[in-house]
């Protein structure tokens, strides 16, 4: 368990997917370029190749984990997580039910 205060550290917001292209060397994971308002995009680095159909994924508004540490993915450095979910039928990326501003933190 943590506490309130700790959850309220965690920084969520609707980023918009600007580029998504596969990592060489890798079949699950996909180098994202996205935009979370801010004066330059974040590379996020993600495994969900094989779970997103690419023309409908670029454009589109997620939601993303933005102040996680920096992590080196297979050479890359991802600047946030996506948030999904995974069952039985497959992943479950976590979307606004209607578009926002991008850059909108959730609470």
């Amino acid at each position: 368990m943590i506490t309130f205060d700790e959850f309220k550290k965690i920084e969520m917001k609707v980023g918009q997917i600007i580029s998504a292209i596969p990592v060489e060397g890798s079949e699950k994971l996909l180098k994202l370029e996205v935009d979370f308002g801010e004066d330059k995009t974040r590379t996020v680095v993600s495994g969900i190749a094989g779970h997103v159909e690419l023309n409908d994924f670029i454009g589109s508004q997620k939601v993303f984990i933005t102040n996680l540490e920096p992590r080196s993915i297979m050479g890359i450095e991802s600047q946030a997580m996506i948030l999904a979910g995974k069952d039985g039928q497959g992943l479950a990326l976590i979307v606004p039910t209607r578009e926002l501003p991008i850059g909108t933190l959730l609470s």
